[in-house]
């Protein structure tokens, strides 16, 4: 069946009822054919195409809900269009014809995730590790295939995994040798047809000469970058002096922090953005807003604000299995515990 042929046949009625009547049986086809699927295959100009069953069917579902011909023939148009017309921003490669197939994508700023994504290479092994669901989302609608992400805090690896798997280039800078020798292993395993570039840098992402880095891959910019660090000392990665987690105060912290920004500041195309994942801390009886000081940290440096998103925290490894050791504290401290963290998003 051609979907497209059949499209343009119905268009042509002029009888409201024929064409609900020949909507119903294409969608009836669609079902009937394609029990398993979720794409939908269609040919355009001698290419192989496809659509989401489920955005495809929820288009047919709303023409048979019209009441008059001319709103049939809108969205049979607007259907019709989305098929054989790509309509992409700067940034991305998100058909906006389409927009409503990308149901997968978060626009709200509260961020509620089940579950972490553990498919292939994806790990929870290495403590602190953000989920991969969190680098997806942004390289998806802040980048295009072929395009350069940077990620100066790579740990095991996530965010340049996710590059393979969506055919962007990725560069990851970790302090750790062990933990970029773990990335590195890690990348190994994770198997795509993207043909993407990516490499883990070990060095300090305050001084790491990223001109001479990038010149290397016959660059010399990157169109994003994404950041977890260390959420000061509540977990040490190492005892190097250098480590954010090593940091004696939140002063030291900060200024750490902000000269990794100042090393990567002039890489990033200006109009692309920046996205850090970052988490409060509790201290000697007193909340540390550690998200909002990073948040500040950064405007300062010809950046703007573009969103504040927050994210539910569930139980990392150092409380697990301490539910109510952790809610008999919060009652006895007046405090209450952390069940969130902060994605900023940044534009240069």
């Amino acid at each position: 069946m051609d979907i497209l042929t059949f499209l343009d046949e119905i268009l042509i009625n002029e009888d409201l009822a024929s064409v609900k009547s020949n909507v119903h049986l294409l969608l009836k086809k669609i079902n009937i054919n394609n029990r398993q699927k979720k794409q939908i295959s269609y040919r355009l100009n001698g290419e192989n195409l496809s659509i989401k069953k489920k955005f495809l069917a929820g288009e047919l579902n709303q023409i048979l809900e019209t009441q008059t011909l001319e709103r049939t023939k809108y969205y049979l148009n607007r259907l019709i269009k989305g098929l054989v017309e790509t309509k992409t921003g700067k940034i991305n490669d998100l058909n906006l014809n389409r927009w409503k197939e990308y149901d997968d994508l978060i626009t709200d700023s509260l961020w509620i995730i089940d579950k972490r994504d553990k498919s292939g290479a994806h790990k929870a092994e290495y403590w602190g590790n953000f989920i991969p669901q969190i680098p997806n989302q942004f390289l998806r609608r802040y980048t295009k295939k072929g395009e350069w992400v940077l990620d100066p805090f790579a740990g095991s690896g996530t965010t340049l995994i996710e590059c393979k798997r969506l055919g962007r280039n990725g560069i990851g800078i970790e302090l750790n040798p062990d933990v970029a020798k773990f990335a590195k292993d890690n990348l190994k395993k994770e198997i795509s047809s993207a043909g993407s570039i990516t490499k883990i840098i070990t060095g300090n992402s305050c001084t790491v000469d990223l001109k001479a880095e990038l010149k290397k891959e016959g660059i010399d910019s990157v169109q994003f970058v994404i950041m977890h660090p260390p959420y000061w000392d509540i977990i040490r990665f190492s005892k190097m002096k250098n480590d954010l987690s090593n940091a004696e105060s939140v002063k030291d912290f900060l200024k750490m922090f902000g000269n990794i920004i100042d090393n990567t500041f002039p890489f990033l195309d200006k109009g692309r953005y920046l996205a850090i994942v970052i988490g409060d801390k509790y201290s000697s009886g007193e909340w540390i807003p550690l998200g909002f000081y990073v948040m500040q940290e950064v405007l300062k440096r010809k950046f703007k604000l573009k969103s504040t998103i927050v994210k539910n925290f569930e139980t990392t490894k150092g409380k697990m299995n301490q539910k109510e050791l952790w809610r008999y504290r919060a009652l006895v401290g007046g405090f209450y515990i952390f069940k969130h963290e902060y994605i900023f998003l940044f534009q240069k």
